[in-house]
């Protein structure tokens, strides 16, 4: 716990993580605290700090259940069985289209394994990797940190996405050009794939109308199909609605543009033998 709460610098987080109370939590450390006779939090309301004594607790305690880590890794090596949990945070796209198919197959061969996903914005899901709350992220357009480990494993075509009756709809091939002056629904400005879409209509000097913009690509989904504007998203999003002919995905012939993806993990965390066989589970291509 005081590991985790030293990582998250968060009570928050840290009670989250280990599915008890705050209080709980606070416990725990003035538990240690009295053990130690030391303290180890700097109690401010401004901001989370570890005073010397406790950041040295923090560095051999890391160690501690590092080797905790491994050791359980060895011993089911042993028995050659994988169990164990993981716990993923993701962006609503990924978790909800691309993700699940490496899921099902890794659960059919680790049945014993419990995977647990969380839908987070793209912040979000950044923040819980750093901070331990979850052990793999997955984003779109990885961004570089020199504390987190990237796992590449696909990228989607984007496509523009209007109603059937829109006048676009009956065209197979659309130009960005055409795009100019259309009303748009698109992602919150400081989502990923928003910034990579206004770069690249901005590349091919395209001016649209925002009319909507959302979080997430559901909602999204809905705003296009009662006509609000038409919108770039990728293919992989939107099969469902293209089979069921709520929406329709025009190719666009500037391209092809493509969305990548990636998982995260920070680096020093020990990979476990489920969390080595699900990152192997996601290079295989035929999922991707």
């Amino acid at each position: 716990m005081f590991c985790d709460l030293a990582e998250s610098q968060s009570f928050t987080k840290a009670a989250q993580i280990n599915g008890v109370t705050q209080s709980a939590i606070s416990q725990q450390i003035t538990n240690l605290e009295r053990t130690f006779r030391s303290l180890l939090i700097e109690r401010s309301k401004k901001q989370f700090r570890l005073t010397r004594e406790g950041q040295v607790l923090y560095d051999y305690a890391r160690q501690i259940t590092q080797t905790h880590d491994l050791l359980l890794g060895k011993l089911q090596a042993l028995k050659d069985r994988i169990s164990g949990s993981i716990q993923i945070a993701t962006i609503y796209s990924i978790g909800l289209h691309e993700l699940p198919a490496y899921v099902k197959n890794f659960m059919k061969v680790h049945p014993t394994v419990n995977v647990h996903v969380e839908y987070r914005s793209s912040r979000q899901v950044y923040e819980d990797v750093l901070s331990n709350v979850v052990d793999l992220g997955f984003i779109a357009y990885p961004e570089k940190n020199s504390k987190l480990e990237f796992v590449p494993f696909g990228k989607a075509p984007l496509v523009i996405i209007c109603q059937p009756q829109h006048p676009l709809a009956g065209q197979t091939v659309v130009k960005l050009k055409a795009l100019s002056g259309q009303n748009f629904v698109g992602f919150e400005a400081d989502i990923p794939t928003r910034k990579a879409i206004d770069k690249i209509l901005r590349a091919y000097h395209v001016s649209v109308n925002y009319v909507v913009e959302l979080d997430n690509i559901e909602t999204l989904k809905r705003a296009v199909e009662i006509d609000a504007g038409i919108a770039i998203v990728p293919l992989a999003a939107v099969q469902q609605e293209v089979a069921q002919k709520s929406l329709v995905a025009v190719e666009i012939a500037d391209g092809p543009f493509y969305r990548p993806i990636a998982a995260i993990y920070k680096q020093s965390r020990v990979l476990t033998p489920a969390l080595k066989e699900f990152l192997a589970t996601l290079q295989q291509p035929q999922l991707v």
